[in-house]
């Protein structure tokens, strides 16, 4: 077995992220027989003394048969409606569930908002933190009842990845109706399943498609960008079917391992690069670009060649190259209206009050390309 694998384990904290196509269907809404298949494997785990977080879709799905839709809904207002009503559902089904080994589930809502802003990151952290310490199951789901176009994370896999660092857990376990990672579209002739990601160069060029359920938002376009979100931040991840639950989460011997980086990212720099909202863009040169990302300096104002958006100091920018690709994120050191007259010039040039880094160091993120 591999040491990614053996990390996962052997993790004592650890996040669980399960798919809507794994726990509905579009005719009959939630089924309550896959639900307590994959509660019996989160509560043996538990009882080996792991701390588990279950990052759960389907409220949208679980809404459907009630409310005699179906399919998922295109429309905001309808996908609401169906949360409403499914979101009930969900949560009775996971405490009835649960209740079978005398576990304890706490409800906890998300939208985007209460990542992206640093108060409510740091909020979110103490909640959890304490359902763990009492014992609890927190049950995480996008608040799709409330959640808009623009506030909303879109995927939970993007959600479980985040909340993987952001109650520090030891490893991410995602859940869905497929295998592990393959080269190419299973569906579409033959294709090869990665067993082990290593490393970035692994996944280059591979095609993967979205799911075919209709009941979810992601497949494996989210799920891939979530288990690389959480690798880069040094959190292994293993990618598998929802009904090898049991394998999954005690040997970790199914699916597809991602190996984490070798330096795990603090929760501030985590926020920066991965949670935060951006506000605007600075165009860097070439050497900006290198001294930035792979020397790891300041961005200094003779290496911007342009400025977008709408932003003052204190904000989080996106910093992007000549090809208008982002490389970094960083708290920007001035207002978008007082950069255009400093950008391009070397530190002794500018006025003394101007004399500081634009994006400093410490406030700065690269980005995995």
């Amino acid at each position: 077995m591999s040491g990614t694998r053996q990390a996962i384990a052997a993790a004592r904290r650890l996040v669980v992220k399960v798919g809507s196509s794994a726990l509905t269907t579009a005719g009959s809404g939630l089924d309550v027989a896959r639900l307590d298949a994959l509660v019996d494997a989160i509560a043996e785990r538990v009882a080996r003394d792991t701390q588990i977080v279950l990052v759960s879709s389907g409220a949208i799905g679980a809404g459907l048969a009630p409310l005699s839709l179906g399919k998922r809904p295109r429309d905001l207002a309808t996908q609401q409606a169906a949360a409403s009503v499914g979101q009930l559902a969900l949560a009775h089904a996971y405490a009835e569930s649960f209740g079978r080994y005398s576990l304890t589930v706490g409800q906890v809502l998300l939208t985007s908002d209460d990542v992206v802003r640093r108060s409510h990151y740091r909020n979110a952290q103490r909640t959890f933190s304490r359902l763990l310490a009492l014992g609890a199951v927190p049950v995480v789901n996008e608040n799709d009842t409330v959640a808009t176009e623009e506030i909303r994370f879109g995927d939970n896999d993007r959600l479980a990845a985040l909340v993987a660092h952001l109650i520090g857990a030891d490893a991410l376990v995602l859940l869905s109706d497929v295998d592990g990672l393959y080269d190419g579209d299973p569906r579409h002739g033959a294709t090869r399943k990665l067993t082990e990601v290593l490393s970035e160069s692994d996944v280059d060029g591979i095609s993967v498609g979205m799911s075919s359920s209709g009941l979810g938002t992601g497949g494996m376009v989210s799920k891939l960008a979530a288990a690389r979100t959480a690798a880069g931040a040094g959190i292994p991840v293993l990618l598998a079917a929802a009904s090898e639950a049991s394998a999954a989460l005690t040997s970790a011997s199914p699916g597809t391992a991602f190996a984490p980086a070798d330096t795990r990212l603090s929760a501030r720099r985590f926020w920066l690069g991965y949670a935060a909202d951006t506000t605007g863009r600075l165009r860097l040169d070439d050497g900006a670009v290198t001294a930035v990302v792979r020397r790891r300096r300041s961005l200094l104002a003779a290496g911007i060649t342009g400025v977008e958006g709408d932003f003052q100091a204190g904000d989080v920018v996106d910093l992007v190259d000549a090809k208008d690709r982002p490389v970094a994120r960083g708290v920007v050191a001035f207002d978008a209206t007082e950069l255009p007259d400093l950008i391009g010039h070397s530190t002794p040039e500018l006025p003394e009050e101007h004399r500081r880094e634009v994006v400093h160091a410490d406030d700065l993120v690269p980005l995995r390309r």
